[in-house]
């Protein structure tokens, strides 16, 4: 019975997870560039005296649904969209190398150039800050340009390039801020043959529809679970009871 109770339970603490995903998930339906969160998980044995019977669900590393989402064309300048597995490198909150498919790019008031979300982007030289211009126009293949304050719109000048990279063949993660992380701090190299969409923005890839009957199952679970663990209590409440009878 403390078996059935034990991976009762360890099965309802996984439901919470994938429940807890999903959540976000249809959370972030309208979020540029988002990439549904999966929950994947392994089975790991408690070792000790005695056969191995029992494991415990362990959470890996979060991963995510890499397929793209809807490109609409938004005529923005500083709205990039990126083709095939391309992803812009970003600077993240601890100062680190992160990426991120997110392309509502933005001016910051010290000329910083940041996602819709905030975070520093990269260029091949490090951070990309511009100095007061008329316009900004990003390239086909992540080439920055600007004209600057009262310059002629002719002769536009360039900056530098984003830093386009590929995750393919990669062991990458989605960490809690969305953005993805390479395996052991690393960082990814310059993919000279990535490409980006100017004046388009590629939309979250979350399935509303999917999503909700994925909560409606998960919540289904959840219930059998609980019926499991309700069962374990009366079974040792019989089993209780039975080692009370008088002994005759």
């Amino acid at each position: 019975m403390d078996k059935l109770a034990y991976t009762a339970v360890n099965a309802m603490k996984s439901l919470m997870n994938r429940q807890t995903a999903i959540a976000n998930n249809m959370a972030n339906s309208d979020t540029v560039g988002f990439k549904a969160d999966m929950v994947s998980a392994k089975a790991q044995y408690l070792t000790g005296p005695g056969h191995d019977s029992r494991a415990m669900a362990v959470e890996r590393d979060m991963q995510a649904d890499m397929n793209g989402g809807a490109i609409t064309q938004t005529d923005r300048p500083l709205d990039i969209a990126f083709e095939g597995d391309a992803m812009l490198a970003v600077q993240s909150v601890d100062g680190k190398e992160a990426y991120t498919r997110r392309g509502d790019l933005q001016i910051g008031p010290s000329g910083a150039m940041l996602t819709g979300d905030g975070f520093p982007v990269l260029g091949e030289s490090g951070p990309v800050t511009l100095p007061p211009a008329d316009r900004v126009d990003i390239g086909a293949d992540g080439t920055i340009s600007y004209v600057p304050l009262g310059g002629d719109p002719t002769l536009p000048q360039q900056l530098g390039k984003l830093k386009l990279v590929s995750a393919t063949g990669s062991q990458m993660s989605k960490g809690s801020d969305t953005l993805f992380h390479v395996a052991d701090n690393g960082t990814l190299p310059v993919d000279e043959n990535a490409k980006v969409i100017s004046g388009a923005l590629e939309q979250s890839n979350v399935n509303m529809t999917s999503a909700l009957v994925d909560m409606i199952e998960t919540s289904r679970a959840w219930e059998t679970q609980a019926r499991l663990l309700k069962m374990t209590e009366e079974l040792d409440e019989s089993g209780a009871g039975i080692m009370s009878l008088p002994q005759g």
